[in-house]
C-alpha cells in the first residue's frame, strides 16, 4: 500500500481518518512516495509544526519504506498529468508522480484525497 500525504496528515493529526490509516501501517507493507516527504515537510512548515519534522520523518521511516523517483515513473507522471487534467479539476504534478509510483509498483494508495477516488486502485480513507 502507498500512504498518499493526505493519509499521513490524517495520522499525524490523529483524527478518525488518521486512526484508520495507522490500522493500515500496522497490517500491511507500507511505501511512501519521496514526493510525500516533501509535501509532509512542506505542511509542517505551513502549519508552525516544523520543530517536529524530523519526529514525524522517524515515524515515517520506521512505518514504511520509500520509493524514490526514476526516468520510467516520471515519465509515467507526465502523460498521467496529462490526461488527468482533462477530468480531475485540481488535479497537479505531484498527484501524478504518487499515482505513476504507485502503478509502477503494482501498489494501491491509501489516501482521501478526493482527486483520486475514480481511481480503481485508490483505498479511501
Amino acid at each position: 500500500m502507498l500512504i498518499d500525504t493526505y493519509a499521513w496528515v490524517e495520522f499525524f493529526r490523529g483524527t478518525e481518518r488518521g486512526k484508520a490509516a495507522r490500522k493500515t501501517l500496522k497490517a500491511e507493507k507500507c511505501y511512501i512516495s519521496v514526493v510525500t516527504v516533501a509535501e509532509l515537510v512542506e505542511w509542517c512548515l505551513k502549519n508552525d509544526l516544523g520543530a517536529r519534522i524530523e519526529e514525524y520523518a522517524r515515524e515515517i521511516a520506521r512505518s514504511s519504506v520509500l520509493l524514490g523517483l526514476d526516468e520510467q515513473i516520471a515519465m509515467l507522471a507526465g502523460k498521467v498529468n496529462y490526461d488527468r487534467k482533462k477530468t480531475a479539476r485540481g488535479w497537479g504534478m505531484m498527484d501524478s508522480l504518487i499515482l505513476a509510483t504507485a502503478v509502477s509498483y503494482n501498489l494501491n494508495i491509501l489516501t482521501g484525497d478526493s482527486h483520486f477516488r475514480d481511481l480503481p486502485n485508490a483505498k479511501m480513507l
